[in-house]
């Protein structure tokens, strides 16, 4: 009987998304977890890019005519590139987040920050070979903030993007998160998007989050929105089916 490869299960690490903003803004009880930093490490160089060969027609095209890449191939090409301009455009009428990146780029540490044991998270972060992560984020309204990341991996052996997204999906059904198994994200074999049960507590504002969770390729997927009113399910499905529609 042939022996069947299966790879080990990585321990899941939770992310606060978008809560510890909330925290700060007043608008839930208590304290965001594990918002400090506990790890820190030297950046470690990137190896160099896997440049695999790239196919051309066996004619040559007319004059001005560039060659359709495969649908992998174009992936690939756009995702050498700047990331950030892969990232969804702020929404006319947006505000600039009080909690915005300066330059769309967020460290791997600050990353891990957003983690509820964020010296674990940086440890697996770096295993799982994370190469760099592009975010954006806008505010609409009085408190709704959106965050939109992609968190690329180095190509190889590994399933970076595969790995981290399953592992988000997996606690989504949990009684603190969504409760739910989400919904399918048309367009994508792998995506999901879930709208959190409200949270109440008194003296504080109620609290909605939404989430979605999808990768292609090496890049992983991070959609969040909070607000003290209720959103949307349309509004988290729109945000990231156009989102997977630029990768």
């Amino acid at each position: 009987m042939p022996v069947v490869a299966v790879r080990p299960r990585r321990r899941v690490l939770r992310t606060v998304g978008l809560i510890a903003v909330a925290a700060v803004l007043g608008l839930v009880g208590g304290t965001a977890v594990g918002y400090g930093i506990q790890a820190e490490r030297e950046p470690t160089a990137l190896p160099p890019l896997n440049q695999p060969g790239l196919a051309y027609p066996a004619k040559p095209l007319p004059e001005g005519q560039k060659a359709k890449l495969a649908a992998s191939e174009d992936l690939r090409t756009k995702a050498e590139g700047d990331l950030r301009k892969l990232l969804l455009p702020k929404p006319a009428g947006a505000k600039k987040s009080e909690f915005a990146d300066a330059d769309g780029w967020m460290h791997v540490s600050t990353f891990a920050s957003r983690f509820n044991k964020p010296g674990n998270a940086l440890d697996d972060q770096l295993e799982m070979g994370v190469r760099r992560i592009a975010v954006t984020s806008w505010a609409t309204g009085e408190y709704k903030e959106t965050e939109i990341r992609l968190v690329q991996y180095r190509a190889g052996d590994g399933l970076g993007a595969q790995d981290f997204v399953e592992g988000q999906q997996a606690y989504m059904p949990d009684e603190d998160f969504a409760e739910s198994e989400g919904t399918e994200l048309k367009g994508s074999a792998n995506g999901r998007y879930y709208v959190f049960p409200v949270r109440k507590k008194a003296g504080y504002l109620d609290l909605y989050e939404a989430r979605a969770y999808f990768y292609r390729g090496d890049i992983a997927v991070e959609i969040f929105i909070v607000d003290t009113k209720k959103i949307a399910v349309k509004d988290i499905r729109s945000l990231a089916e156009r989102q997977l529609g630029r990768l």
